[in-house]
């Protein structure tokens, strides 16, 4: 399954965060929308990082708790690792356990297209793997005939 499959699924909707709002208005967003992470826009409206909730509990250890005057540019990872909607999701996958990061902007021509937790990653690996067992066991015991009991 590509990507641009679980996206269509999930759909594209992606909640952003300006780089100079507060780690405070960060985790309202968070809270509301029951998201694990938003994706960071500068000045220009352009990407320049992600804001997780692991990156504001490591924030909340740093700054003892006084994370209301904290800016989101503190804190969040600056390093975004991108996907493509032609990209497979176990090649995501991979890419997702190697660098221990659990959400993915998925970008095209430049142009933001959505965002993917290693929830929806993990969903369709499943679900690809469920027909796959489906039609296997159509294969081995032929269309219409049931599996022999052990």
């Amino acid at each position: 399954m590509k990507l641009k499959d679980v996206l269509k699924t999930k759909g594209s909707k992606v909640w952003t965060i300006r780089e100079d709002q507060t780690i405070t208005e960060a985790v309202e967003t968070l809270v509301s929308q029951k998201i694990g992470a938003l994706l960071v826009l500068g000045k220009d409206e352009g990407l320049v990082g992600v804001i997780s909730e692991r990156d504001i509990m490591r924030g909340y250890h740093q700054y003892r708790g006084g994370l209301d005057k904290i800016l989101v540019s503190q804190l969040m990872t600056r390093r975004v690792i991108i996907g493509s909607p032609e990209d497979d999701t176990s090649y995501i996958m991979g890419i997702m356990t190697h660098n221990r990061v659990r959400h993915i902007p998925i970008v095209a021509e430049g142009k933001l297209q959505g965002i993917v937790s290693i929830g929806d990653v993990v969903k369709s690996q499943l679900e690809d793997s469920t027909y796959e067992i489906h039609y296997l066991k159509e294969y081995i015991y032929g269309r219409g005939q049931t599996p022999p009991n052990p």
